[in-house]
C-alpha cells in the first residue's frame, strides 16, 4: 500500500499532468470515425467540417470510415478509444435511434460518451423514380395507401436515415410498404433510378443532385418550412401529414472520460468551422445549414440525444423492427 503522502502527492502530478496535457491540446494528429461508408451524406458533411476544424486547432483532422451495423461498429469504436481527445466520432440521428433499435448494444448512448456538439440537421425528402405515376403529393398519398402492398420502399440499412424516414412515412399513411433494405445509400440511389424500387425518403445531402437533373421525382419535404433550395416543392404537413416531418441532425462525440477542457476546445473550433462562409455555402448546397453557435456545445447535443431517445423509442416499438 502506497504511504498516504506518496498516494496524495502522485494524484496531484497526475492532476497537473492532465490539466497540462488539456491545455496544450492538441499536439498530434485527431481522427474522426465516421460511422458509415465514404461519399454518403454523413461522410460529406464530415469532411467538410473536418478541413475548417484542421486549420484552427493546428493539427490535422483525418476522417475514418467504419461502416457496418447500421452506425453502430464505428461508435462503438469510439467508445472504446482512449478518452484523449484523438479520437472522435461523427454521428447522425442514429446515434439516438440504435438505443431502441438494438437491443444487444455493446455501449450505452448515453454514457459512453462525451460531447462537443451539434453540426447540422440535414432536411429529407420523398423521392420516387422518375416514372413514378402520381403528380403531386396528395396524389402520391393516395396512391400509396391504395397500392402499398405492391410497392417497393427503398432504404440504405436499418439504422439508416432513409430507413427512419420510410418507418415514419409509412406509419403517417397507415400503410406498409414493402421495403427493401440495402448496404448503403449508393446502391439503394442506384435501384432508384434504374426504376427497379419505386419510393425513397432520404436526406438533401443524397438527393438534391438528382432532384434537380430530373432523375428522381420529388414529391415533399418532411420540415417545417420550404426549402429555399426547393421552393417550389411542399412541406409534408402542408399536405396534411404533419407527422411526417423530420431532419437528420449529426452531433460530435468523444469517449466518456475525455476532459471537459478538451471537449470545450473542441467545441469552439467546431462553431468556428460553421461560422465560415465556405462550409455556410458548401451545406446551402446540399440543402442544409450550419447549427448556430448556441448549439454548437456539449449541452446542447446531450440534450438533444436525451430528447431524440426519447422521441424514437415509440416509433420504432411500434413498427416492430430491431436489429441484433
Amino acid at each position: 500500500m502506497a504511504h498516504p503522502k506518496l498516494a496524495a502527492a502522485l494524484a496531484v502530478a497526475l492532476t497537473l499532468a492532465g490539466a497540462a496535457s488539456a491545455q496544450d491540446y492538441p499536439t498530434r494528429q485527431i481522427t474522426m470515425v465516421v460511422p458509415f461508408s465514404a461519399g454518403g451524406p454523413t461522410d460529406t458533411v464530415a469532411r467538410l467540417v473536418a478541413e475548417r476544424m484542421s486549420g484552427d486547432l493546428g493539427q490535422q483532422i483525418v476522417v475514418e470510415n467504419v461502416g457496418g451495423a447500421g452506425g453502430t461498429l464505428g461508435a462503438g469504436q469510439v467508445a472504446k478509444a482512449a478518452p484523449d481527445g484523438y479520437t472522435l466520432l461523427l454521428q447522425h440521428i442514429g446515434m439516438a435511434t440504435s438505443a431502441t433499435l438494438y437491443r444487444k448494444l455493446a455501449y450505452d448512448p448515453l454514457t459512453a460518451f462525451d460531447y462537443v456538439g451539434l453540426v447540422t440537421e440535414v432536411p429529407m425528402v420523398v423521392v420516387a423514380r422518375k416514372d413514378f405515376e402520381p403528380a403531386d403529393f396528395k396524389g402520391f398519398t393516395a396512391y400509396v395507401k391504395e397500392n402499398a402492398d405492391k410497392l417497393t420502399l427503398a432504404n440504405a440499412g436499418i439504422g439508416s436515415a432513409s430507413h427512419l424516414c420510410g418507418m415514419l412515412l409509412m406509419q403517417a399513411l397507415q400503410a406498409q410498404l414493402v421495403t427493401v433494405p440495402y448496404k448503403g445509400t449508393g446502391p439503394a440511389m442506384t435501384d432508384l433510378l434504374g426504376g427497379q424500387t419505386d419510393i425513397m425518403c432520404d436526406q438533401t445531402t443524397n438527393t438534391t443532385q438528382q432532384i434537380k437533373g430530373g432523375t428522381i421525382k420529388a414529391y415533399a419535404t418532411t420540415t417545417a418550412e420550404r426549402l429555399p433550395l426547393f421552393p417550389d416543392l411542399p412541406t409534408a404537413t402542408e399536405d396534411g401529414l404533419p407527422a411526417l416531418q423530420v431532419g437528420i441532425w449529426h452531433g460530435i462525440y468523444t469517449p466518456a472520460g475525455t476532459a471537459p477542457e478538451i471537449n470545450e476546445r473542441l467545441s469552439q473550433s467546431l462553431q468556428k468551422a460553421l461560422a465560415d462562409p465556405g462550409v455556410t455555402k458548401a451545406m446551402a448546397d446540399l440543402g442544409t445549414a450550419p447549427e448556430p453557435a448556441e448549439n454548437a456545445t456539449p449541452a446542447a447535443l446531450k440534450a438533444k440525444l436525451g430528447a431524440e431517445i426519447a422521441r424514437w423509442q415509440p416509433v420504432i416499438e411500434s413498427a416492430g423492427v430491431y436489429a441484433d
